[in-house]
Formats: C-alpha cells, structure tokens, sequence
C-alpha cells in the first residue's frame, strides 16, 4: 500500500485507514471546536474570505492546510490526530504557566501585596499619605477641637507635617534652654538687674535696625546660654549682647546688619575685632546650635491657635500677647519657665484683657498647646504684675514700643482678676 502525500509530508510512517481512523478515542468538546475550526479553515473557497477567530495554534495548523490540495478523508484524520496532539501540549503549556504564576501570586501576596497596594493608592491619590498623618486631628475633631490648619493656602501640606513639627519643638526646648540659676551659681561680676539693662537695650536696638522679632529672641537665647556655661565680666556684657545680636540676625534676617554697624550702637566701645573674637568664642561654646525654640516660636503657633475661635480683633490679640512675651523676655526670673508655657500664659492672658464674657482657654488651644489652664496659673499670675508694672520697673523698652498707634497702644490695656479661672 502506498503512502500518501500527507504522510510524507508529516514524517508519519503508519498508513492511517478508514477502520484505524474509526478506532481513534472521540474526541472531547474542546477537541471537537478545534476539528470544527479545521474544517471551517479548509473549506474556505477562493471566493470567500470570511475570517474565523481561533487560536494561536488553530491559525498555525489552519495556515498549513490551506497549502495542501489532499481532501481525502484518511487526510483528514491524520490531521486531527496531530491536531490533538498538539492541543494537549499547547494545554499542558498554558495549564503549568497558570499554575507558575499563581505560585508566584501566592508567594507575594503575603510578604508585599499590602505595600503594593498602598504605594498603588499613593501614587493614584496624592492626599493619601497626608490623610493617613491626620488621623489624629481627624480624631480630635470629633471631640469639638477645631482643625487649625484646614483653612490654610497649602493646608495639605501644612497639616500633613505640623503635628510632627511641633511635637519635636516641645522636645528641643527642653534640650538647649539655659539654666534658671547662673546667677546664683556661676555668676559673680553681674546680676539679674544687668541682665534686664542689655536685654532692655537690645529692644531698643532690634527697632532701631527693624530687625524681626524671631532676632530678639534668638539673641536673648544665646545671651542666657553662654551665661549658663562660661563666666564674664561686667565690661564684657555689653559686647556679648552685640554679638549674640550680630550672631542671630545672621541666622535670621535676610539682609543683616554688618560688624560695623553693631560697634557703631555701642559709640565704638568695641573694635571689630573684639566682635569677631567674641563671635568664634560663643558658637565654639554652644557648637553652633543656633536651631533653637524659643518663646516665638511657640507664640506664633498658639495665636493661630486662639484667633480661630477669638470674638475680638485679630490684630489686638496678637499685639498683646507679643507684648506680654517681651515683657517676660526682660525679666531673669521667667527662665524657670519653659518657653512653651510662657507663650501660651501669654495668649491666655490677652484673651482674658480683651474680652471677659468668656473663658479664655478651650479645648482646642488645651490641645495645641498641651498645656490645661491650671498648669498656667503661676505665669499668668507673673505675667500680670508685669503688665501692671507692680514692681515700678524702670525698663521701658517694651512698654513704649507697644505704646505706639501701629501696635494700637496695647500696653495701655489692664487685665482683670484672673484668680477664679483657675
């Protein structure tokens, strides 16, 4: 018997009859599909070009048939044979990838799906992660506190690093504040009242040059923290004042005032020289830690703070509790208190000047400022007699500067008792 073209063609040895073809297993459903697919693609004419979809493999196998002139029936048995053939090795190929990339699947799935996902919503939502670090105001919200931040230009933003911010400032203060007793200690040459002088002059002096408040208070910072550490004499106060000043508005002033300009307020008592020797000696002291809370910064804070729920004038509350904190920056014995609470005693106290229908503390300022009102009676009482000036201090820098029509003459205003809030 002779072998046909197909067999040739194929490789195929074994003569493949009508009976042998009969003999064949059925074919199963999907089989059968790709024999109706076979014969679709063989019985296309050359007058018809209707396209079928099939497979990868069904388009491959089709595509041989169609260069094939053999129509017998033995032909086409051969062909399903290969067909089938080839379809359980297409199958098991596809089956052993499914199987490997669900493997895959299941190996990531516990380890890094979570920070796929959530690096998915980062990059889908950009306020995903700024949502995720408010979850403590959203929190405290709910229980009447008032969101400060949510009103901003950048509120996202601000909110987002705010918190953070603040709770690592509350830490530092504590860190680099002076010590509340060099006098007493380390001292020997000068006093409280010669510290209340130069502080009182460099008022004068930071107003004279329009310098920014954040200046002053730097430069106080530097002035009681070399204090604390190294001792000085009296002809020397003076000349740590300037330096200190000089040192803090290089830090904080855009443009500040040269060397010159400082020897030039003291009558040229001090050579630049004696400046600059002065200036290595206190950043060599304090390794050149200028990033230092003070009272401003905190105050600035809390009368954001207070303005959101205030019935009075923005403008006058910010005078008088930048007033009231100058007024406590002169002073030695306010160094036994952190500057944290001095800032809040002094908002407090200015809410309470201005207006005396309500409290001047709720539980939003409780909040910002972590501080009840009960742990603020002692400053606030302190504050007060130097509101009303009980002592009859004669340093009044601070007193005439908030005298003046643009701080609207804040300085004039006197408190009531404030004993019951407490």
């Amino acid at each position: 018997m002779r072998e046909s073209k197909m067999d040739k063609e194929n490789g195929v040895n074994v003569r493949v009859t009508r009976a042998r073809a009969r003999a064949l297993k059925e074919p199963s459903r999907n089989e059968q599909a790709v024999v109706v697919g076979l014969k679709d693609v063989t019985n296309i004419s050359a007058k018809s070009h209707k396209r079928t979809h099939t497979s990868n493999f069904q388009k491959k196998e089709g595509s041989k048939k169609r260069k094939t002139n053999v129509a017998s029936e033995d032909d086409v048995s051969l062909q399903v044979w290969t067909i089938k053939e080839d379809a359980k090795k297409e199958l098991a190929k596809d089956s052993s990838t499914s199987t490997m990339t669900k493997k895959e699947s299941l190996q990531v799935q516990p380890s890094v799906e979570n920070s796929l996902l959530s690096m998915q919503d980062t990059l889908n939502s950009p306020n995903t992660e700024i949502n995720l670090i408010c979850e403590k105001l959203s929190a405290s919200v709910g229980l009447g506190i008032v969101d400060i931040d949510s009103k901003l230009r950048d509120s996202p933003i601000w909110t987002s690093y705010a918190p953070d911010i603040y709770t690592n400032i509350h830490v530092r203060e504590c860190e680099r504040r002076p010590l509340a007793n060099y006098m007493e200690t380390l001292q020997q040459d000068i006093t409280p009242g010669m510290r209340g002088i130069l502080v009182d002059w460099l008022v004068e002096v930071a107003d004279e040059f329009k310098l920014v408040p954040d200046t002053l208070y730097l430069a106080v910072n530097l002035i009681d923290r070399f204090l604390s550490q190294r001792l000085i004499t009296k002809r020397r106060l003076q000349l740590l004042g300037i330096t200190c000043m000089l040192i803090s508005s290089k830090y904080e002033e855009i443009c500040a005032p040269g060397v010159e300009d400082f020897c030039v307020i003291t009558d040229n008592t001090y050579s630049r020289q004696e400046v600059l020797k002065m200036e290595k000696e206190v950043l060599n002291l304090l390794h050149f830690q200028l990033a230092v809370p003070t009272i401003k910064t905190f105050l600035r804070r809390f009368i954001q703070v207070a303005q959101t729920s205030s019935k009075v004038a923005q403008a006058d509350l910010e005078f008088l509790a930048n007033y009231l904190a100058e007024l406590a920056l002169v002073e030695y014995s306010f160094l036994q208190f952190q500057p944290s609470k001095i800032a809040a005693s002094s908002v407090l106290l200015a809410r309470w000047t201005l207006n005396q229908s309500e409290h001047p503390w709720n539980p939003t300022l409780e909040h910002y400022t972590n501080y009840k009102a009960s742990e603020l009676k002692t400053t606030v009482l302190e504050l007060i007699d130097l509101q009303l000036n009980t002592k009859r201090c004669r340093l009044n820098a601070v007193r005439e500067k908030y005298q003046h029509q643009k701080f609207n003459s804040v300085a004039n205003l006197s408190p009531k008792p404030v004993e019951y809030l407490f």
